[in-house]
Formats: C-alpha cells, sequence, structure tokens
C-alpha cells in the first residue's frame, strides 16, 4: 500500500512539473500587465473553442490566426463570454481575460480592449497548440502605459508593393501597435498639385482604403508632409522653384512668401483626405537653417511658418506635430541632449545662459502644437530630459520620437536600436507624454522584414514598460516570430550580424570614403575604391590593407555561424519564413565582400598569377544580386520610374542615388570595373 501510495505521488509530483514547465513555454508579446497561472489546464483547446456569446451584444472584433474561425452563437453553445464595460477601471483599451476550467471570459473597457483581448486569446491559444496541451486557467488583466504608440513609415525612396502594407498593419494591429505616421512625401498622387507627385505615387482612393483596413484593426494613419525644410520632393520640380529660401537649393521653402503656404496647404488637404481616421498632422520643420529676412532672425522665421501652418492645421481639426528641433538648436540648447558626458552642472549652465532665447519668443510657441522631442541615440541624457520639461513646465505638449533604423545601411544596427527604445518608452510613460513615435527611416533604404525586431521591441516597451529585459525580450520575440522551439540564444543571429555588416560597408573603399558619397564623385574607381595588387610587387597589396584582411577573415567566420543558424531554422519550417530570406540575403552580400579580400590577398601572395578566380567575381555578383533582387521584390518595388526626377541628395541618401538598385550594390559594381580594367586584358 505505501508502495502504491508513493507511486501515485511521485506521479502526481511528475505531473504537476510538467504542466509548470508547459506554463513557462507561454510567451506573450508585447507583455501583459497582470498575468496569473492556476498550475492548472482547462477543457478548451484549438479544436473546441468555435463560439463566443456577447452578454451585451457586442460584435466580435477583427480576429487573426487562432481566433478566426470564432463565430457569435447562444451563451449555452459558447466558450467564450464577452462583453465591453466603459466604466471598467482600466486605462482605455484594457481588458480582463480569464480563463477557467470550461469557459472564457473576457471584460474590456472599449472596443479596442475587445480586439486586443483577442490578440492575447490568440497566442495563448498558439502556444497551447504548439505544445499539444489545453488552455492554461489563467487571469490576466492588461492595458497599455502609453497611449499613442505608433510607427513611422518613410516612403520618400522606395515603395513596397500594395498587399505588403496590408499584411504589415495585420502584423502591427497583432502587436497592439495603434498609430502610423506615414511620410507621403511624393508617393501621394496630389490632386490640387499633380506635379509634387512621383509617377508611381498612389491615388488618395487607394490610401483611404488601407486608412479604413488600418482604423478597423485600432490604427489610425495620420499623415506627415514635410515642411519649411526637407523640402526637395517639391522644390525641385520647376514650377516651384520660385519658392526657394535659397534658389540654387531645393532643400528649403522661403517662410515669407505667401505662396509657400498656398502649395504647402494645398499638399495637406490632401494629405488629410487620405487620412480621414488620424488626428494628428506631422507638418515636419526639422533641419532647416533660413537666409536672414527682413531683419528676422531664423528662430523668429522657423515661429511664423510653424504659427501659419499650426493655424492650418486647427482649421482643418488635426493635432500639428512639429520636429522640435529647429527652435532649441538656434536658442544654444540643443547640443546639450546629445551628449551623455556633459555634467548636470553643465547642462544648467548652457540652459541658463540660453533659455532667455526661448523665452523671449515663447509667446510665438503654437499652443495647439505637439512638439516631438526626437533623440535616437541619447534619449536618456539629463540635456534630453530638461528639453522635454521644460515644455511641460511652458504648457507645451511634447512627445517623444525613438528610432528603429535611422542611418545604418544594409540592416538596423544597435541590438535594432533596442537600448534606445526601451530608454525613451520608459521615460515617456514616467513622464506621461502623448504618445512615443518609432521613427524608420528610408534614408539608406534596408528591407523592412529588417525593422520588425525593432517595432516588436517598441510595442513591448510603450504598452508594458519594464516587464522584460533585453535579453528576455529576444527570446520572446523570436519565439512568436520564428516558432516556440527557437526562443533558445541557439538561434541568436541577428545581433551576430551586426558585425559583418558594420564592416562591409566600407571594406571596399579607400580610408577617408564612405558609401553613401560614391555616387557624387567623378572619379569614384580611383578616388574611392581601393586599390588593387601590383603583380610586380607582392605583398604591398597585403601589407597596406592588413585590416581589412582580418576583418574580411574574421567577418566570413561569423558569417558562416549566421549562414548554418538561418538554415537550420529554414530547414524547420518556421512561421515567418520570408524575413529569414532576407536576412539570409544581407548575410550572403557582406560575405561576398569578404571574399573577394582574401582572393585579392592571395592573388597578391601568390608566386604565380592566376586571374581567372579574380575575374570570376564578376559571375558571382551577378548571381549574388539576381537571387537578392528576387528575395527583395516579393515585397519591395525596387526601381523608380524613368521618368523619375532624383532631388540634390543634401543628406546622401544612398537610396536616392540611382533610379534603379545599383546604389545599393555601388562598392561592389565600381570594384569589380576597376578589377576588370586592370586584369582584363593581361
Amino acid at each position: 500500500m505505501r508502495q502504491i501510495f508513493i507511486l501515485l505521488l511521485a506521479f502526481i509530483l511528475i505531473k504537476c512539473s510538467n504542466k509548470i514547465e508547459d506554463l513557462e513555454k507561454f510567451k506573450l508579446l508585447p507583455s501583459v500587465q497582470k498575468l496569473e497561472f492556476s498550475n492548472d489546464l482547462s477543457t478548451l483547446n484549438f479544436e473546441n473553442i468555435k463560439f463566443a456569446y456577447s452578454v451585451n451584444d457586442n460584435e466580435l472584433p477583427i480576429r487573426f490566426d487562432f481566433t478566426n474561425h470564432i463565430k457569435n452563437n447562444t451563451q449555452s453553445k459558447s466558450s467564450i463570454d464577452y462583453h465591453i464595460n466603459s466604466n471598467l477601471d482600466l486605462n482605455q483599451e484594457g481588458y480582463k481575460l480569464n480563463i477557467l476550467k470550461n469557459k472564457i471570459s473576457i471584460e474590456a473597457k472599449d472596443q479596442a480592449g475587445l480586439f486586443y483581448a483577442f490578440i492575447t486569446l490568440d497566442q495563448l491559444i498558439e502556444d497551447s497548440k504548439d505544445q499539444n496541451i489545453n488552455l492554461p486557467i489563467v487571469n490576466i488583466i492588461d492595458y497599455p502605459l502609453l497611449e499613442f504608440r505608433p510607427i513611422h513609415i518613410d516612403i520618400k525612396h522606395h515603395l513596397e508593393k500594395k498587399s505588403y502594407y496590408f499584411s504589415l498593419i495585420d502584423d502591427l494591429a497583432k502587436q497592439k501597435i495603434n498609430g502610423i505616421i506615414v511620410e507621403f512625401e511624393d508617393k501621394l498622387k496630389y490632386e490640387l498639385r499633380p506635379e509634387v507627385a512621383s509617377p508611381d505615387a498612389l491615388p488618395i482612393e487607394w490610401w483611404l482604403e488601407l486608412s479604413e483596413y488600418a482604423n478597423s484593426r485600432n490604427i489610425k494613419i495620420n499623415p506627415l508632409v514635410q515642411g519649411l525644410g526637407h523640402a526637395s520632393f517639391i522644390l525641385k520640380h520647376k514650377k516651384n522653384k520660385h519658392l526657394r529660401d535659397v534658389s540654387n537649393s531645393d532643400w528649403a521653402f522661403n517662410p515669407l512668401n505667401p505662396e509657400t503656404y498656398d502649395l504647402q496647404f494645398d499638399l495637406y488637404l490632401d494629405a488629410i483626405k487620405a487620412t480621414p481616421f488620424g488626428k494628428y498632422l506631422h507638418i515636419g520643420g526639422d533641419e532647416v537653417h533660413l537666409l536672414k529676412r527682413e531683419g528676422k532672425s531664423e528662430l523668429e522665421l522657423n515661429l511664423i511658418w510653424l504659427n501659419k501652418v499650426c493655424q492650418f492645421a486647427e482649421k482643418h481639426n488635426r493635432i500639428p506635430i512639429f520636429w522640435d528641433d529647429m527652435p532649441l538648436k538656434h536658442a544654444g540648447v540643443y547640443s546639450s541632449m546629445f551628449d551623455s558626458e556633459i555634467s548636470k552642472e553643465k547642462v544648467d549652465e548652457i540652459w541658463e545662459k540660453n533659455e532667455l532665447s526661448l523665452l523671449r519668443f515663447i509667446e510665438m510657441f503654437p499652443k495647439n502644437a505637439i512638439y516631438m522631442r526626437w533623440n535616437y541615440q541619447k534619449s536618456d541624457t539629463y540635456g534630453n530630459q530638461k528639453a522635454m520639461d521644460w515644455y511641460t513646465n511652458n504648457n507645451l505638449k511634447v512627445m517623444g520620437a525613438t528610432a528603429g533604423q535611422t542611418r545604418w545601411t544594409l540592416m538596423p544596427q544597435n541590438q535594432s536600436n533596442i537600448p534606445q527604445i526601451n530608454a525613451f518608452a520608459l521615460s515617456s510613460i514616467e513622464r506621461n507624454l502623448e504618445g512615443l513615435l518609432l521613427t524608420l527611416w528610408d534614408d539608406d533604404s534596408p528591407h523592412f522584414e529588417l525593422y520588425k525586431r525593432g517595432i516588436s521591441a517598441f510595442a513591448e516597451y510603450t504598452w508594458s514598460g519594464n516587464k522584460k529585459s533585453i535579453d528576455d525580450f529576444k527570446e520572446v520575440y523570436r519565439h512568436r516570430t520564428y516558432g516556440s522551439e527557437f526562443s533558445n540564444n541557439e538561434f541568436a543571429f541577428i545581433d551576430k550580424l551586426e558585425k559583418p555588416v558594420s564592416l562591409w560597408l566600407n571594406m571596399l573603399l579607400n580610408e577617408k570614403a564612405r558609401r553613401a558619397e560614391i555616387s557624387k564623385e567623378e572619379n569614384p574607381l580611383e578616388t574611392f575604391i581601393i586599390d588593387l595588387p601590383d603583380l610586380e610587387n607582392k605583398g604591398m597589396w597585403s601589407e597596406k590593407y592588413l585590416n581589412k584582411i582580418k576583418n574580411a577573415k574574421a567577418s566570413l567566420v561569423i558569417s558562416k555561424e549566421i549562414e548554418e543558424t538561418i538554415n537550420k531554422i529554414i530547414a524547420k519550417s518556421p512561421k515567418n519564413k520570408y524575413t529569414l530570406e532576407v536576412y539570409k540575403q544581407v548575410n550572403e552580400l557582406v560575405k561576398f565582400s569578404s571574399n573577394i579580400i582574401v582572393e585579392l590577398e592571395k592573388l597578391d601572395l601568390s608566386e604565380e598569377t592566376e586571374l581567372n578566380e579574380i575575374l570570376n567575381f564578376q559571375n558571382k555578383f551577378n548571381t549574388l544580386r539576381k537571387k537578392f533582387e528576387e528575395v527583395y521584390s516579393k515585397t519591395r518595388i525596387l526601381e523608380k520610374p524613368n521618368s523619375y526626377i532624383l532631388d540634390q541628395d543634401h543628406h546622401n541618401h544612398p537610396a536616392n542615388q540611382s533610379k534603379n538598385f545599383d546604389w545599393q550594390f555601388f562598392s561592389e559594381i565600381y570594384l569589380l570595373e576597376k578589377i576588370e580594367k586592370k586584369f582584363k586584358k593581361m
């Protein structure tokens, strides 16, 4: 009898242990505010959750992968009871989700909360299905800590295929992102000013369709039409050149010319028409230096423009958002926001000295505007925090802007900028800001799939605060993105890829050359591209480029590990296989540049001159580029129309330097041309 009791107890302990282990495999993204497991399983699973019932006749929200089959039915036949209770003591978009022994109960603050409750349920069902177990008995209370959580879609240099934007919105909705600020530039087919629209611009009717699709998923699309500065897409056209602040520059408008506002307001009107559910109008206003006119300072000229466009926004029931850097720069307090080494006392001294320049014009700062304090690398500095506090102390509204992509070429760096995303999200929550924007700049134009880890981190930290460390977040990201079996560090290849990509950037260039500037050089083969081995002086080339050779060999070792990891994941038929294919092409491109450096070393050191291998790199590149473009073009439009007018490219944006996809490969193209010129005739 005693032995039977011991065996029974052991069985119970093993069973309980398995349940605890199973429960640890439930990983939600973003994290919920309160989660209580009971260490027991319900009778419910993917197969038997078919019907839901609303006690107050609310409609089911849009649902995704594992809940989209659920339909409304009578209470007696339903596994889910749900309703909206506007008096629920939670933030907007909040909900309570309880999984009981044989029932699921959902109570939501509003329609958005109901939508998000089903998203969380969808993740729980997926994880239980993966483990082949029933849903756990669980109590969840959840709500966002930051009200407005938009991402930035920058389409100035290229468009994705239309279907991609719809699938992207589904991805964002599943992560509880609730806004998009789309930087139209010339990709909106403006009706009032048709000359501004690119030949491939999308019509207002299409943007309306996308806006409606997003709105039904609790995502409000808001327009960003650059103004005052960043106006090359407008002022490059002959018809508008008379509005330039400087006649030979397409960068900025003259803020004292009344026609400036006629043009800008027409563009705003079309942008508002294309985004009818939007609450905001982002008016730009950053990185612009103006000619001093009529005795007015640059700060005063900026504020004259800002007041006029803010009055327009208010008239059309939009809240204007303004990049805030120029007033702060003109007042002399800007640099302190980006210097992490400067002392608190020094920052206070800078503000004490220069704040009067701001206060002198404080009455000109529009009260209906939101001042977007952008800081992509140093958001947690005392100077940046002080700037945000200055706005609130002067009864001005402030919103933050962090970044998932800035001027990184080929793929985002700095762990997808997660540390800075985390820091700015937490300070925004602490200061109860209006929201936080995740900028995703297209200047160097990596594939959008490579932004998605940064987007997920933004979703995590703006919704739930500091629930997860960065390493824990990455584990959950792999779990939700590729599948539960890929969550551990064995499959953590993205951070590893940063080093080869950073080495690749200028691998084929001379010491002071930069990839983003190649196309502007009259003779790039001689001034930008590395020298080739002198076959009459063996060894000199290898001595000169010793560091490049070391870096190339080290990069190839890392790339081999990455390739093996990606192939291992792909072989197991993961989710989001396409994202992996894009990363794989990034790895192949960086391998190419390293391999050619290694082969040039062999040529330089070999006693026998054999050129076939080095000349064959042209064929290898052709094959690589064909595959690279094949993968990228599944979602991305790679070429601009032949009639497209490139602007003056003031900030050296690689994606603005050719109409076709050559800009992605300029270093490789020019090096191979140099090789052919030198060695083909030998």
